[in-house]
Order: structure tokens, then sequence, then C-alpha cells
């Protein structure tokens, strides 16, 4: 066995049973205790944390909102300083913020036909919804699921996240075409649910296409409400809701019986 330290040089020499000995202690010494700091961003990056976040940021758009009051469209008209494919981008980009903060989509989609006519108005509603819907998810995915995962234990919660995961295409086409589940409700719920993104946005597009086209044609159509044009999408919006209702009656029971 070697020396500790040699006698020419005096330079330390590790024996083997040293080393041996020094790396035991360290393996058992365990972790090193967390600094302040990290202790605070663990907090901070908690599920609860980002939940509380979302719920903060939320109230703040539902809030915004209400003041600024975005119904008066219908009366007083998109900015004059605004228009043409500008109008319509920059009304696709408030329209998909409104939905976030929860303003109703009938209003805007009302909104884009009487500013901009069926056609324009049904593209700009259309790219609004799913921007807004995307923006929901992504929030909902990012702040809300790992916390709100672990609450769903009822029946019916089991159910719709059972529904969502493993059939999400088809289940949020149906929710879209059968206007029952409140659109920022659906948005959230699917967030919590192992859906994908992209399944999301694309049943999102096609199923909410033909509600918004009917409420952008009446909207459009609202000063001749004896034409045809408005009393066809007048039906086209009453007849979805009331199959939804008979959709989800059946459902319920069905859910009952099990």
């Amino acid at each position: 066995m070697l020396d500790a330290t040699t006698r020419s040089g005096g330079t330390a020499t590790v024996t083997p049973r040293t080393a041996a000995t020094e790396l035991a202690v360290a393996t058992t010494a365990g972790p090193v205790a967390p600094t302040g700091l990290a202790r605070v961003t663990r907090v901070l990056l908690s599920p609860w944390s980002r939940l509380s976040l979302l719920v903060a940021l939320l109230a703040s758009a539902a809030t915004t909102v209400v003041l600024f009051r975005p119904q008066e469209l219908l009366t007083d008209g998109w900015p004059p300083q605004l228009g043409g494919a500008a109008a319509a981008l920059a009304y696709a980009v408030a329209y998909g913020l409104c939905t976030v903060a929860f303003v109703p989509r009938p209003l805007l989609n009302l909104a884009a036909g009487a500013l901009f006519g069926s056609q324009v108005g049904l593209a700009s509603a259309l790219a609004g919804t799913v921007l807004g819907s995307g923006v929901a998810f992504c929030l909902g995915r990012v702040l809300g699921q790992e916390a709100l995962r672990p609450l769903l234990r009822g029946k019916w919660l089991k159910a719709a996240d059972g529904q969502l995961s493993r059939h999400g295409f088809r289940t949020m086409l149906a929710m879209r075409l059968f206007p029952g589940v409140p659109f920022a409700a659906s948005n959230y719920c699917a967030a919590v649910s192992r859906m994908g993104l992209l399944p999301f946005l694309l049943a999102t597009g096609l199923g909410s296409l033909p509600n918004t086209a009917a409420y952008v044609v009446a909207g459009a159509r609202a000063s001749t409400p004896t034409s045809p044009a408005f009393l066809i999408a007048l039906a086209c919006i009453a007849l979805p809701g009331l199959a939804g209702a008979v959709v989800a009656w059946r459902k319920r029971h069905r859910l009952r019986g099990h």
C-alpha cells in the first residue's frame, strides 16, 4: 500500500481504499438541500400555482372585455381608419381574444356579418374561432392540465375525459356541430384531456363552420329580415340547437343506465 504523501515531493497520493471510502460517503450523503431560489421556483412552477395564474389571466381578460364592451360593434361599427383586408385580419385577432375572455360567439359572428358581409365576415369569424380556441387550449394545457386531471373523479367527468382522450376528433367535431356545450368550456375540457392540439383545431374549424356561417349570414342580412337568406340562416341556427338538445338528452339517459 502507498503512503498518503511521497517522500520526494510531498504530493498527496490517494490509496484505492481511501477513494472507495470517499465515493461511498458521497453516495450516501443524499441530495443537496435546495436553496431559497430553487424552492421559490418550485412553488411558482407547481401545478396549483400555474392554475391560479390561468384563473387570474381569464378573470383579467373578462374584466377588460366588460370595460371595452365589444357589443357596441353592432351599433357603432368598425373604426373608420381600418378597412379592407387589414380590418378583417384585425377583427379575426380581436375575435380570438374575445372568445378566450368568454365573449359569446353568436354576438361576434353577427358583428362579423354586419361589418364585412357574408363572405369576408365568415372567413374572419372562422379564423378568429380557430385562433381563440387554440389559445385557450394551449393556456389550459400548460397552466391547468396537471392540476385538474387528478380531480376527474365523477362518473360524468371520467366519461367526458375518456371520450375526448380516446376519440378526440370526432367528439369535438360533434360538440361543435351541435351547440350545447359552451364554447369556452369545451376548449378547456379538451385541454385537460389527452386530446392532441392538431385534431382539436381541425375539429373546431370544420365543426364550427355551419353554425358560424348561419350567424354571419344572419348578421349580414339583418336589415332585410324577411329575405330568404335571413330565414334560412335562422333555421340553420335553430335546428342544430334542437338536435343537440335531443342528443344530450339521450346521452344523459344512457349514462344513467350504466
